[in-house]
């Protein structure tokens, strides 16, 4: 044989080779067409509770509980709606895109891994429906390829309408819904041919993440999505901009349609959980049994407290209006393993006047006061600037803070009243608003944000986007991040995933699947931990606010906390004990605002209900003090160490290194001259002095002190004390104005004389300064002049735009002048 024959037969076997290493790598073990339509009958997956009672049993869509349509049936909105979506040049291409698989090949070369993104509808049912679950599950070249080469046939092989209706009847729309008759009936309770844009556009958006884009528990991002579902389709010129408008300003109804499933909200989040790990293919086809965390007592024990509740709240009452209130939510997880024993996302799934699908446990609410246990134990932290502790105090008295829009805060309490002097460990036990935007401010937002995230708050932004408000629930939060934030202060500082599943074997008695127990990353400082539940679990503590016996206290051990939404739109109650954390949720789906229900009459009875029954039988435990922790006696008002002349004492728990090492300076015994009731100077007569002990408040809380009958000692012989535990605020100038705030509209009216329409300016000078004369002016012109501090007068509204300062001359004759703030007066 010549050379060149050689050469050529070479090749000729060469080139066999390839051929044939291509065939074996891309079609050896292709799936047949036929597999397209019919599937080897499986057993089902059963989704089990703890005890091995079934919640529910997924069936193949093609063999269960699944009703395909016709394509002539599905609304035309719907078809284009998931073309534009998915695949907007889906009738013009071979079944593959070609583009997408170029990109994957170049991301290959480069060693990347090929993402799913880009495929076409028919490369989708081809991943689904053909290929096994775990080459379907693979990011890989190969998978690509022979996906599209499955793309190509079934395309020579089906008409384009044949494969898109097989797509809308084989794709999962969430909340357990295999194709688009299952979702139009879970979302909305109606046939898929009653669905109009609006509806068609929402559902479309959801297969690319069912999770994510769940109407039914988050609401505002799905109505995102559905907006850039309606934008491409615009695009695509299927429909006009007038007809996106009205869709996306469309108030949806949603209307779930019964069937047979136990603790269905919880059983759809653990169908997603179980997609995301094995994917769509695995759950119809391995017949899984799923244990489950969940406990079907307790669950049906939670769904009749809140039905209870509920009733009791919406029961006509002689001379009380109606409370507007119709739905709540429960989460209960064990702190130390994280395993979900509860969760109810609403008293009924399937009534859809109370939008009872939605799942309130993991939608997006705002926390009120339950979240400030947070700020405290950022404060709390031995490691932070300036750390507080339990005893430290904080002025309860109005205060004004500066925002990042330049407008005034002025937060008020619950019971629009101001306490004084209180201590850390009462202003959190009794839920105080102003102490609590204190101990923000005095913390920071950065450092707040930044332990929520540790402890497993999901949804808070950058620190940035938020105010002090923060603290008084200002963020939106959900009730199962909530409840596994309070976890980290019930197992003393570990930070826990939630656990849904804790075993899965496959249809031959396999294990596939053990969940392993976690240990937990340590989050937050343990003795930390303990003074959160230290004062939460403090009935005294709480008793200026909820009375020592309200319904936060249980028959063992226990810590809770409430929030009420100022708007009374959310109430949530969360607490534990060493065993057992239960968040509450009460409110309305549609965020209709409550009439007057707060945490503790809305979500605390639940609550108190729940864990009590829950926890019957069981031995009690108490919270375990860890190392590091010692008891100190202080006065009770100061926080620091007792004097022979403060009255009260009390004793604390400290993080050791924390406690106070100066005496209290708030109780000061004065010699009084009794003939004038100043105090006594060196001319005054023997016989006329007389000692008495007062309480000498920072120089903001004289107020508070002379509207609660305090006497406070201003005279320029006597420097009034300053509070060494006193928290930092933004304004420690020499004289500055109190009141009114910077950036405050006033409104005159005529209906009332105008010389009754008179508001008060205050001033106040820092204690350091012996005060010889106080002038307050507006627009330069004096209104008011004082020897004392804090100093009031009364100005009449004037229309326009006005300044408004202070200047103070001590007794050196040096003048200082307050920042000027201004105020507006309209008609």
């Amino acid at each position: 044989m010549s050379r060149r024959k050689k050469i050529f037969f070479t090749l000729i076997v060469l080139f066999a080779i390839g051929i044939g290493a291509i065939y074996a790598w891309l079609f050896v073990d292709l799936p047949s067409l036929e597999t397209l339509y019919q599937r080897a009958t499986t057993t089902s997956t059963k989704i089990l509770d703890r005890n091995g009672r079934t919640l529910y049993v997924i069936s193949d869509p093609h063999q269960g509980q699944h009703s395909p349509v016709k394509l002539n049936d599905i609304p035309l909105y719907c078809r284009q709606a998931t073309i534009a979506t998915e695949d907007a040049n889906y009738y013009s291409h071979p079944g593959v895109d070609l583009v997408g698989i170029l990109r994957a090949v170049l991301i290959n070369l480069q060693g990347g891994e090929v993402l799913s993104g880009g495929s076409t509808i028919t490369q989708q049912l081809a991943k689904n429906l053909m290929l096994s679950p775990e080459e379907a599950a693979q990011r890989t070249i190969t998978r690509k390829l022979r996906e599209s080469i499955l793309a190509w046939r079934i395309t020579q092989t089906f008409s384009k309408d044949d494969i898109l209706a097989l797509y809308l009847n084989e794709v999962y729309y969430g909340n357990l819904a295999i194709g688009i008759e299952a979702a139009a009936q879970t979302y909305f309770g109606k046939a898929v041919g009653e669905l109009d844009l609006a509806e068609c556009a929402l559902l479309a958006g959801l297969p690319q993440s069912a999770a994510r884009y769940d109407p039914l528990s988050d609401l505002p991002a799905s109505k995102e999505r559905q907006a850039v579902v309606l934008d491409l389709m615009l695009k695509q010129n299927m429909i006009t901009a007038e007809q996106v408008d009205l869709a996306k300003a469309e108030n949806l109804q949603f209307a779930p349609t019964s069937y047979p499933i136990e603790a269905p909200h919880f059983v759809a989040y653990v169908r997603q959980w179980l997609e995301d790990r094995y994917g769509l293919e695995a759950i119809y086809t391995q017949g899984f049994v799923v244990t489950t965390t969940l406990d079907l007592d307790w669950q049906n024990t939670a769904q009749a407290i809140v039905q209870r509740q509920l009733a009791e709240l919406t029961r006509d009452k002689p001379n009380e209006p109606g409370k507007n209130v119709n739905n709540a939510a429960v989460v209960a997880v064990d702190p130390q393993s994280g395993e979900i024993r509860v969760m109810l996302g609403s008293p009924d799934y399937f009534t859809a006047k109370i939008d009872g699908a939605v799942n309130a446990a993991i939608a997006h609410r705002q926390p009120g006061s339950s979240i400030k246990p947070i700020t405290y134990a950022a404060a709390f932290d031995p490691t932070a600037p300036e750390p507080l502790t339990p005893a430290s105090m904080i002025l309860d008295v109005r205060s004004s803070f500066p925002t990042k829009e330049g407008d005034p805060y002025v937060p008020k309490n619950y019971d629009q009243q101001f306490h004084g002097p209180v201590s850390a460990r009462t202003a959190l036990a009794s839920s105080y608003n102003i102490p609590a935007v204190k101990v923000l401010q005095h913390i920071g937002l950065p450092r707040t944000i930044e332990l929520a995230r540790k402890i497993g708050i999901t949804t808070f932004g950058q620190p940035d986007r938020y105010g002090l408000a923060l603290t008084l629930g200002g963020g939106e939060v959900r009730l199962i991040d909530m409840t596994m934030a309070f976890s980290v202060f019930a197992n003393g500082g570990h930070k826990i995933d939630p656990v849904a599943v804790t075993e899965i074997s496959n249809a031959q008695g396999e294990v596939v699947y053990r969940n392993t127990p976690q240990s937990g990353e340590i989050v937050l400082d343990p003795r930390v931990a303990y003074l959160i539940t230290s004062i939460l679990s403090d009935n005294k503590a709480r008793a200026p606010a909820f009375s020592e016996y309200s319904v936060l206290r249980l028959t063992r051990p226990a810590a809770a906390k409430t929030g009420t939404t100022t708007d009374w739109r959310d109430n949530w109650t969360l607490g534990y004990t060493p065993d057992l954390v239960t968040g509450v949720w009460v409110g309305n789906a549609d965020n209709q605002p409550m009439e007057h229900v707060s945490g503790v009459t809305g979500a605390g009875p639940i609550w108190h209900d729940f864990m009590q029954a829950a926890l019957k039988g069981q031995p009690e435990r108490d919270f375990a003090r860890p190392a590091g922790l010692i008891d100190v006696d202080v006065c009770a008002t100061s926080g620091l160490l007792p004097t022979e002349y403060c009255p009260f004492t009390k004793r604390e728990v400290f993080i050791a290194g924390t406690q106070p090492t100066q005496p209290d300076n708030l109780y000061q015994p004065i010699k009084i001259d009794v003939a004038t009731g100043l105090p006594a100077t060196a001319d005054t007569p023997k016989d006329r002095i007389e000692t008495k002990v007062y309480l000498m408040l920072p120089a903001e809380a004289r107020e508070w002190a002379r509207d609660n009958g305090i006497p406070q000692l201003t005279s320029n012989n006597e420097q009034v004390a300053m509070n060494n535990a006193q928290l930092a605020t933004s304004s420690q100038a020499a004289v500055r104005i109190t009141r009114p705030d910077n950036g405050t509209i006033y409104r005159v009216t005529p209906q009332t004389p105008i010389e009754t329409q008179q508001i008060p300016v205050q001033a106040i000078v820092a204690d350091n300064v012996r005060l010889q004369r106080l002038m307050i002016y507006v627009d330069d012109r004096l209104i008011g002049e004082f020897t004392a501090s804090p100093a009031r007068a009364w100005w009449t509204l004037q229309l326009g735009t006005h300044t408004i300062k202070a200047q103070a001359v001590d007794d050196q004759g040096q003048v200082t002048d307050s920042a000027p703030i201004s105020i507006v007066v309209t008609q």
